[in-house]
């Protein structure tokens, strides 16, 4: 069993994200020492982890609440769960490609501006206006 601190080293999640999950109830069947302090075993680290990988698809905590009801009804409700995840899928890839779209214009001004650096180009502004 892991104290709230080991469950953070762990995991990677701060003590106060561990505390805002159990209190939100997305970690279900969290056990207490002989103190009342949560403790965690191997299963409950796991399900943590992917509490963060949700997170990170940009599910909300209400979406997140949603997902781990869906997971404690089991196999029953694997298409409804495969559904979340394909949206949430989805929208990763349309960042992905707003993201890589702003990396190539980044790019595509960086190598102007060394060639205007290196004097292989004139530097030219649509912005400044020549009377």
């Amino acid at each position: 069993m892991y104290s709230m601190k080991e469950a953070s080293q762990l995991t990677g999640l701060t003590y106060d994200t561990i505390k805002f999950y159990c209190n939100k109830g997305l970690v279900p069947n969290v056990e207490r020492d002989k103190n009342n302090y949560r403790v965690f075993d191997q299963v409950t680290i796991e399900w943590l982890k992917s509490l963060s990988c949700l997170k990170n698809c940009g599910m909300s905590i209400a979406e997140m609440q949603e997902y781990l009801k869906l997971c404690l009804q089991g196999q029953a409700s694997l298409p409804e769960r495969q559904k979340m995840l394909a949206l949430k899928k989805d929208a990763l890839l349309t960042q992905l490609k707003e993201l890589e779209e702003a990396i190539d214009y980044i790019d595509s001004k960086q190598d102007y501006y060394q060639k205007v650096l290196d004097g292989k180009l004139t530097y030219h502004s649509n912005l400044i206006v020549k009377n």
